[in-house]
């Protein structure tokens, strides 16, 4: 046997003694008959890591996604309970400005449809709520107490010689409300603000509407136009007396 031969086998008995070892061989290009093992593939390790990876990536966009749907939908919430309350401050400012001092006639007394207190208001308007009836309506705004014990305002109308009466509740989710009214004397230089209108010949001629949330008094002057209209000259509807609410809740 030549020195080549016996160095060819040589050679060939160690590559084929590596190869029971096991391992994955690929062959070498530009060497013949030379080779490397290769170990390709992921461990358990690397796997869990992974998966880890992606679980938490999911997490932080599911949170990211709710997170999102709950400010859109707060954001809704929030844009529609300020249009309600634009759309109730709007009704109350319309109809107290639009009041009609009204007369009915009891026990022989001529008295005004008017009633002011702290957290109730009747007054005579021309102005409805709902826009359909014509005519005047005499319209009570009384501040109760809902179940999340807020303040809010129920107004109940009915238009004078008709038997409907209606209700609608307007202003909502306050710490409180409450009325006041200006009154100045005859002889008086300067007016003040009171929470019970005591004078039966006169109507106040402008009312105050506070409206309190977390501590901060959202206040609202509002006139009314008509007011100074003495009641000797004040105008009796035709059609049915609707004596006013004594007050009180």
């Amino acid at each position: 046997m030549t020195p080549d031969m016996a160095s060819y086998r040589t050679r060939h008995k160690i590559l084929h003694s590596r190869s029971d070892r096991g391992g994955t061989r690929s062959r070498i290009p530009g060497r013949t008959g030379a080779y490397c093992r290769s170990d390709k593939g992921f461990t358990l390790l690397e796997l869990l890591i992974s998966f880890s990876i992606i679980a938490l990536i999911v997490l932080i966009i599911a949170g990211a996604m709710r997170l999102a749907y709950h400010s859109v939908e707060s954001g809704e919430k929030r844009t529609e309970y300020l249009e309600r309350l634009r759309g109730s401050v709007s009704i109350i400012n319309a109809q107290i400005q639009s009041q009609v001092p009204l007369t009915y006639t009891d026990d022989a007394e001529k008295k005004f449809y008017f009633v002011g207190e702290r957290e109730l208001v009747t007054l005579s308007t021309n102005y409805s709520i709902w826009g359909r009836e014509k005519g005047y309506a005499v319209v009570t705004y009384r501040v109760e107490t809902d179940g999340n014990n807020k303040k809010t305002i129920m107004a109940t109308e009915k238009t004078i010689g008709m038997e409907s009466l209606r209700e609608a509740r307007l202003l909502t989710g306050f710490d409180e409300i409450y009325f006041e009214y200006f009154y100045k004397g005859p002889t008086d230089e300067k007016g003040s603000w009171t929470d019970r209108w005591t004078d039966k010949t006169s109507v106040p001629e402008k009312m105050l509407l506070h409206m309190v949330v977390d501590k901060k008094d959202f206040s609202m002057i509002i006139p009314m136009w008509t007011a100074a209209l003495p009641l000797s000259q004040a105008a009796a509807p035709a059609g049915t007396v609707i004596p006013p609410p004594k007050g009180g809740k």
